[in-house]
């Protein structure tokens, strides 16, 4: 189940909390994230390569490829197996932006979005059938969790492709992290 909570930037708790995707999609379309479901339009299974999984999203690819001009688009797979994993967390937990969109479509496993517009933090958990894009210039940070399991789709309008811009601030530090929160929250 995917769920949002709000909080203020210098505090977990109090928070609201959301498990309804229309209100978590109308709550991030306030902040001008865009949050929508996919389904496939054909089976996968649990070992499709990067072509299958593209045919299969090939129609919703193809309209946000149109609507805001991606160059092109990925499969990103990470385990608790992966030998990079502890070093792809870790490039992901501190705070940062991006000159262009960060786009991800959950195939499988899940993922916490930490979302800082303004004096708020947003935290979205995504799950198999999310698709999330934030806006470029909105603080953020990731967590895939310590044994991660997360299967996406990226979009990229640039040939660089995922390029961070780091804030320099701790508030990262201040939040639960993916176990903790799915404890606490979920």
């Amino acid at each position: 189940m995917s769920i949002l909570t709000i909080h203020s930037e210098t505090d977990f708790d109090p928070y609201k909390r959301f498990s309804d995707y229309r209100e978590i999609a109308a709550k991030l379309d306030e902040i001008g994230v865009l949050f929508q479901r996919w389904g496939a339009s054909q089976p996968l299974l649990n070992d499709a390569d990067q072509e299958a999984i593209l045919a299969a999203y090939a129609d919703p690819v193809a309209r946000l490829k149109q609507k805001y001009g991606f160059q092109s688009a990925d499969v990103i797979s990470i385990d608790p197996d992966h030998p990079q994993r502890e070093a792809l967390r870790q490039k992901f937990l501190a705070e940062h932006t991006h000159s262009d969109f960060e786009v991800r479509f959950f195939i499988g496993g899940r993922g916490l979005f930490y979302l800082h517009p303004g004096q708020q933090v947003y935290i979205v958990l995504c799950q198999a059938g999310d698709l999330i894009s934030v806006p470029a210039g909105t603080p953020h940070w990731f967590d895939m969790g310590e044994r991660p399991i997360l299967k996406a789709i990226r979009l990229f309008t640039t040939p660089e492709g995922w390029v961070a811009e780091y804030t320099g601030r701790d508030i990262a530090t201040r939040f639960p992290r993916l176990e903790e929160y799915v404890e606490l929250c979920g």
